[in-house]
């Protein structure tokens, strides 16, 4: 399976240009199909608190609702009307391949949602996921409901499970990810520079603990609040890095070998030692 990881600077809550520029940037690489495109978390919009500007309609363009975390979203959208997911959505279908992005949804009681979610190359939504843990230091917990459930989805022959940014200081989601057989973890994020060291360690932790390849996919640039450094990477399953971005606006291109993986868990069956405590 082919990795193409999307380092962006992102325009302050401002939708309409973010979108072009993932358009505009994606037209200037060369991407096989069936490859599986990532964009940072809120990509539209940057790592903001205001739900009301920012938001999806949680609805395709036929309608259909985007349910709770886990369901997949009813449906084939087609058009553009300015939503993220329909975007992502035409992305997906332009280049036969599968996107996982970062959106933002709002409840009926107005609380946000910070999702991943992933459309197939027909233009379906392959699966979505609301992050577990919002960032309660930036107050994100106060304007974004937390997920409650761990999803994955399958392509290219890989179990793939999307995670959000501080999702990546809680191992046991990771865990999770694993006993429900995933061998690949995707991590978006609006990761700030002030603990860039810890993006890196992590992200390879994770991926040695778990004997799984990781994609960690940040932003760089600024908004009003932090700066952010981007240092996005694709990790195999030994904590070797494949590729990593610097902080410049780069898109990261990789290949999975889903045969070596398979061979280093039954060489090294770690996996096999999993407890419940």
């Amino acid at each position: 399976m082919h990795i193409v990881a999307c380092q962006i600077d992102i325009a302050w809550e401002d939708r309409y240009a973010n979108h072009l520029y993932i358009q505009s940037l994606l037209e200037s690489q060369a991407i096989p199909a069936g490859s599986l495109i990532v964009l940072p978390e809120m990509f539209a919009s940057g790592f903001s608190m205001d739900v009301q500007a920012i938001c999806d309609s949680g609805q395709t363009s036929r309608g259909k609702h985007l349910g709770h975390s886990g369901d997949p979203l009813p449906g084939k959208p087609g058009g553009a009307d300015g939503s993220s997911l329909e975007v992502l959505a035409e992305v997906a279908r332009r280049y036969h391949s599968v996107v996982l992005g970062g959106v933002v949804t709002r409840d009926a009681d107005d609380m946000g949602r910070n999702r991943a979610v992933a459309f197939g190359p027909d233009g379906a939504c392959l699966v979505n996921y609301t992050k577990m843990h919002p960032f309660t230091f930036a107050g994100e917990d106060k304007r974004y409901r937390a997920g409650d459930s761990v999803v994955t989805f399958e392509h290219g022959g890989f179990t793939i499970a999307p995670l959000i940014c501080y999702d990546l200081r809680f191992p046991e989601r990771f865990r999770e990810a694993v006993r429900l057989g995933a061998q690949v973890l995707v991590v978006i994020a609006n990761w700030p520079s002030s603990r860039a060291e810890h993006w890196s360690a992590l992200l390879a932790a994770r991926a040695i603990e778990n004997q799984a390849y990781v994609v960690g996919v940040n932003r760089f640039g600024r908004d009003p609040n932090h700066s952010y450094p981007g240092l996005s990477v694709v990790i195999d399953p030994q904590g070797k890095v494949i590729t990593q971005a610097g902080d410049q606006a780069a898109v990261l291109h990789a290949d999975m070998d889903l045969d070596a993986l398979r061979a280093y868990r039954l060489a090294f069956p770690v996996l096999y030692d999993m407890r419940d405590v």
